[in-house]
């Protein structure tokens, strides 16, 4: 597996199933109807440092973005998004991605990570708990589930 900076080119690898992920809608706080155009604006942001994971084979099967969370005295606390192409899913992708973040975002200097909206019923939050993630608290009915519908956000902290 090889993980690192995403470029353009990646975003038609990114695409499927980051489109497959939020039409969804069970994990992502996002429009399930967003474009392309829309999605690659969000996720491709010149503001976010993009990274994507290739398996043995150079397809592109996870990809994560690291962004401050905050402006100006507080821009020391990240933000990050992660997805896992769901054929993918439970080889370790999202770990490795999620352990390689960790340490960029201390190597950037920043001091914390943020998730903002983390779905409460997401198979990620054992991930990000195992990981030295807090559930700081959880916005009760927040998230219209279309299998459980309405469902807790999580915000989840972890010190860097």
């Amino acid at each position: 597996m090889l993980i690192r900076e995403a470029t353009a080119d990646d975003w038609p690898r990114i695409w499927p199933f980051w489109h497959r992920i939020v039409a969804a809608g069970e994990t992502y706080a996002w429009d399930p109807g967003t474009s392309e155009e829309e999605a690659r604006v969000l996720w491709m942001n010149p503001a976010k440092r993009v990274y994507v994971v290739e398996d043995d084979s150079g397809a592109v099967v996870a990809s994560a973005y690291l962004a401050p969370n905050y402006g100006g005295p507080a821009a020391r606390i990240a933000n990050a998004g992660f997805m896992v192409d769901p054929d993918r899913g439970g080889r370790g992708y999202g770990r490795a991605l999620a352990g390689h973040l960790l340490t960029e975002a201390r190597a950037a200097g920043y001091r914390g990570m943020v998730f903002n909206a983390v779905v409460e019923t997401n198979p990620a939050v054992t991930l990000w708990t195992s990981l030295g993630f807090a559930v700081l608290g959880t916005v009760p009915d927040a998230f219209d589930h279309p299998r459980h519908g309405p469902v807790g956000l999580h915000i989840m902290y972890r010190a860097l």
